[in-house]
Order: C-alpha cells, then structure tokens, then sequence
C-alpha cells in the first residue's frame, strides 16, 4: 500500500529530526499534530542536502548533490521515491504548492557551500542567506498559514527575517569548524582570524534587529497552531545568542556553545508559562 510506505517516508523525516536537533524536534513537537510531519518533511530535506556539502568529506560532494538533486525532481514527476527523505518531502510541497523557486533557491545556495568559500559583498551574502535560511522559512511558513496567501503575504519577511537570524545564529556559534575545518568565511567584511569585539557585536546588533522584527511582526500573529512551536525556536536561538554575546571575540574561535538539555526543559517550561499567560516576548 502506498499509504504505508508514505507513513514509513515520514517516519523516517521525523527520525532525521530527531537524531540530528533535540532542539529543532523539541520546537516541533511544540506545533499542533495536524503541521509536525509537514515540518519534519521539510527538515528532512534541508538536513541531507547540508549533510552532503558540509561532513560527507571522504565522498564525490558535487555528485552526490547532482545526484539529490535529480532524484528530487524524479520524485515530483512520479509522485514517489524510492528515497523516504525526498519522498516525504514531495508530498509536502505538493500539499502547500511550496514554489519550486524556493527549492531552487536552496540548492542553489547549498552548491554555494562545493566551492565558495568566501563571501566579499552584501548582495552575496543576503543572495546565500535568502537560499540557505530565509526560504525554509517561507517553506515553513506555507504550512503554518495552511493556504491562506493573504496570512503568508503579510508574514513572509518576518518569517524571513527568522530564518536569517537563525542562520546567522549558527554561523557565529560555528566559526570554528566553518572557518578551520571548512576553509568558510561568510560575514563579509570581516576578518574571522582577527575577530574583535567591534566586529562581534556588529554580528550581533544585525541578528537582534532580525529577531526583533521577527517577533512583533511575525510570531505573535502566527496562526494558533504554529505559534508556540516557533516561540519555542526563537526563545532558545536567542538564548544561544545570549551566550555568544557573552563570550570575548578572542575566544569565540575556542568556544563551542550550546544549550544543555536541563537548561532546553527549563526554557520550554518558562516559555510554556509565559506563552499560557499571554505575556510571551
């Protein structure tokens, strides 16, 4: 039956999530039922085309992107694959007639990660965050308004904005293995091996203007469904950025940060308090 091999492609999306962001999963399991999979979905698909560019080293990169790519598009034409990841996700652009510009977008930027390691200008920058994050948001953003292109118009740059702050969030927590590791540089105009404070809260002041801009003009008119699942994403992101403002730019190289999952339980349960009362921010 069809059924069940779409309920196992799912299952497998949901298990991608799990294994690869406890935090990513907690957010999720934070949204109603009736949007977790199409989510799941779409983090299954995003998480394997970054997996390929960023730790499949000892592997043809470039030919196995080639090869995700082709099956994907098979997978639209057929209305299945044989790959559970490609075939959960499929089944979620077609039920929220996500835009193939978006995906687009997002190869495009993840082929970026093959061979660019350096990003000199602003408008190369913003062009490799719109494909990398801003789109899996609008992407997100079409299940949580479940088809109600007005809703979508009037949140889509906030739902951009997170996206961006997201991204930006990790590019600054990852500098390390982005820069050591995988010889990246993305803040323009910035030199990574002689990071200063300056520099450093240069990052940070843009990443807040995002979250702020987000947050009263995105996640508190979200649609009760996708409301709280999305606070929850943003309440630890800027705690992570809480934590990297803390740490002195001369160290930050050094400093792997994260949140441990006692302090994840105690954010959910505040956050599940705040949000209950209505004084969430």
């Amino acid at each position: 039956m069809k059924e069940l091999f779409d309920s196992v492609s799912n299952d497998c999306s949901k298990l991608v999530t799990e294994k690869y962001s406890t935090s990513f999963s907690l957010a999720v399991k934070m949204l109603s039922p009736k949007i977790r999979t199409d989510i799941y979905n779409i983090y299954g698909f995003v998480r394997f085309a970054d997996e390929i560019v960023d730790t499949f080293h000892e592997h043809d990169k470039e030919k196995l992107m080639k090869h995700f790519e082709k099956d994907y598009y098979l997978s639209k034409e057929l209305g299945i694959s044989l790959n559970p990841i490609l075939n959960s996700f499929q089944q979620t652009v077609n039920r929220y007639k996500i835009p193939d510009e978006m995906v687009q977008a997002f190869l495009k930027s993840m082929k970026a990660d093959l061979y660019k390691t350096e990003y000199q200008t602003k408008a190369e920058y913003d062009e490799y965050i719109y494909g990398s994050a801003d789109v899996v948001g609008l992407m997100c953003l079409k299940v949580f308004v479940n088809g109600d292109d007005n809703q979508y118009e009037k949140l889509k740059l906030a739902a951009m904005r997170l996206g961006s702050a997201f991204q930006k969030v990790n590019f600054l927590r990852d500098l390390k293995d982005d820069y050591e590791v995988l010889n990246r540089s993305y803040f323009p105009n910035i030199d990574l091996g002689k990071l200063n404070e300056a520099s450093k809260h240069l990052i940070i002041d843009e990443i807040e203007e995002d979250f702020n801009y987000a947050y009263k003009n995105g996640i508190l008119k979200l649609p009760v469904e996708a409301k709280f699942g999305v606070y929850m994403a943003y309440r630890y992101y800027k705690r992570l950025l809480k934590k990297l403002k803390s740490v002195p730019s001369e160290k930050i190289m050094d400093t792997r940060i994260r949140i441990s999952d006692p302090m994840k339980i105690n954010l959910l349960a505040r956050s599940y308090v705040k949000y209950k009362l209505n004084i969430i921010k």
